[in-house]
This record gives structure tokens, sequence and C-alpha cells, in this order.
């Protein structure tokens, strides 16, 4: 099959492109290049089942001639990372609202099965776990620039279902749950590469809050073959997967098992979230999936271990971005 893939050049679909031509598919991947990387997918150029379109999914046009020339569409550019989202929430929810309209409404032309990549920020606040796929959503003041990123990935997923429910569009919900893996970046305040990089360099890590928050780290590898997985059977459209590891660990842990496979002489530093972020930034004390739906479908279960996925997240920024050990 021929797939497009929106944030083709980002951490995740790169990886995810990356698979597909793998698999034997061809791939184009469109991306604006704001947060995706030519580094990401300069492995990939020259490859014959591989085209990078640079423009925006805000640029109709482009969106309509490469979504009719495509067999399926994987919907992953979005504004991400809790920095991003914070310091630049207007563009923030245009990408993600307006975007997601425009790739679904291209898509409903041409009927195409479309695949969104979701967040597990739908849950807001829901600390209860491991969380399902129809648990309630519990959120903060729509007035917090971090709920706003949950409100609008929260559209996105009511417009797919709205599409494959009211026009038929097979349309297929993921919910990712921090899926990590080298070729990530910690530049939009993403965890592990932070911490990793900053150990490698000898610098403080820095904690934020007081640590004890703890989350699920799922291995990108795994995260791209369920999405394919999922994308080819026919049952999955009009439904949503979390996707992600049960292997739970504090924040503050996962600072210390970095420092320890790193070798690195950093110290845990704490810093507020009110200077991290902003004033009244609200984090989740838990998040944790239930990923019992999505191993019913497709078989699902994480290859990696959290120290595996350190590991790897490691060895790239050793040699891949040359940070060296301090």
């Amino acid at each position: 099959m021929k797939a497009l893939i929106t944030g083709g050049a980002g951490f995740i679909g790169s990886h995810l492109a990356e698979e597909l031509i793998a698999q034997g598919h061809q791939v184009v991947a469109l991306d604006n290049l704001s947060t995706g990387r030519m580094e990401n997918i300069r492995h990939l150029q020259g490859n014959p089942n591989f085209q990078l379109v640079i423009a925006s999914i805000l640029e109709e046009r482009v969106v309509d001639k490469f979504v009719e020339r495509c067999d399926v569409v994987f919907h992953l550019a979005a504004a991400v990372g809790v920095e991003l989202i914070i310091n630049h929430p207007l563009e923030s929810l245009t990408t993600n609202i307006r975007g997601s309209e425009i790739v679904l409404e291209t898509a409903y032309r041409y009927h195409k099965k479309l695949l969104l990549t979701s967040t597990s920020e739908i849950y807001g606040k829901n600390t209860s776990g491991p969380l399902k796929e129809d648990e309630d959503r519990i959120l903060g003041s729509p007035l917090k620039s971090r709920w706003s990123y949950s409100t609008s990935k929260a559209v996105d997923e009511i417009l797919a279902y709205t599409y494959w429910k009211e026009k038929g569009l097979p349309t297929v919900i993921i919910r990712l749950f921090n899926t990590v893996g080298p070729r990530q970046t910690g530049a939009y305040g993403m965890v592990i590469p932070r911490f990793v990089q900053q150990a490698l360099k000898g610098e403080p890590i820095t904690v934020y809050g007081n640590g004890k928050q703890s989350r699920c780290f799922l291995y990108v590898k795994d995260a791209v073959r369920s999405l394919i997985a999922l994308m080819n059977l026919t049952e999955s459209a009009g439904e949503a997967f979390n996707l992600g590891s049960q292997e739970e660990v504090t924040i503050e842990e996962l600072a210390k098992q970095v420092i320890s496979l790193t070798q690195s002489g950093s110290k845990l530093v704490y810093i507020p979230y009110d200077q991290a972020y902003e004033a009244g930034f609200e984090d989740m004390a838990r998040r944790v999936p239930d990923t019992s739906k999505a191993k019913k479908y497709v078989g699902f279960a994480p290859t990696k271990s959290l120290k595996e996925i350190l590991e790897s997240v490691i060895a790239y920024y050793r040699t891949e971005a040359g940070v060296p050990v301090r």
C-alpha cells in the first residue's frame, strides 16, 4: 500500500515510515519541519519508496493532492510536548483542531482509511488505573494552557469518531502513553531524552515537582508496529485503543536509573512546576494504561523493558548525537 504520514519527519512518524518501508510499502511523509527534523528521515531519503513533502497540514491543496494519491492516512501531525503547548497555545490549538479537520475532510472526500494518533492527556487528572478507553476525563480549568492540549485532542477524537459514525469513513483512534526511543528530542519537554542528555553532560538532572508522579514508557518500535497492525485490521474502524507499557515508574526513580546507566556524576535538582512551566501548572500524579483491548485485537504486547529503552536512548545520544560522557 501507499501510506501518507502527516508529521512523517517527527520522532514517531520517522519510525513509522521506516517500519512501513521495511514491510514493503510506499510512504509519503508530509511535514512542515516545525518540530519534525531532517535528521530523523535522512537515512530514508534516496529510497524509491519514500517521499518527503515539506508542507503544513493547514495547506489544504497540498493535503488534497497527497491524500488522493495514497491508500491510507496515518495522521500524526500535531503540536506536542508540554513546553510547546504552554508557550504557543494558539498555534497548538490551530494545528491540532483545524489541521485535523482538513485531513479528515480530505480523507472523507477520497474515502481513505485514517488512523489518528491521540494522547494519554485525554484522561486529564484521572489517576485511577489502569485506564480503559471508556474512562471519564477529569480536566482542570480551560483557562490553564495544560488542558487546552487535552481538549484539542479530544476534539480531534470526536471529529474522527463522528466521521466514522455519521459519514462512514473508517477511522481508528490511538491514544499513546509516553512513547520513547532513539531520535526523540528533549526540546519540547520530553523527559527521557532530557534526563539522558543532562546525565551524559554531567549536568544537574532537573526533576519537576516532587518527582513522585508516575508514568509508563513504551518503546517506539512497539508503538509503530501496532499502529500498522490496527490500520490493517478492518474491525478497528470506529474504535479507540490505548497503547503503552504497564511498567510504572516515578519520575524521581527514572532520573536515578538514568544516572546509574550512564554512570554519571549528575545530581537531582527539584524545580517547582511554577518555575518549570507557568503559575498554577497542574500535573497528573499517575498515568497507567489498560491495553487489554489492543492485545485482544492485534496481540499488542511491549517487547522492551524500561531499562532496555533507556539503554537504547543512551546509546543514541552517545553515538548518533555525539554527546560526550562527563
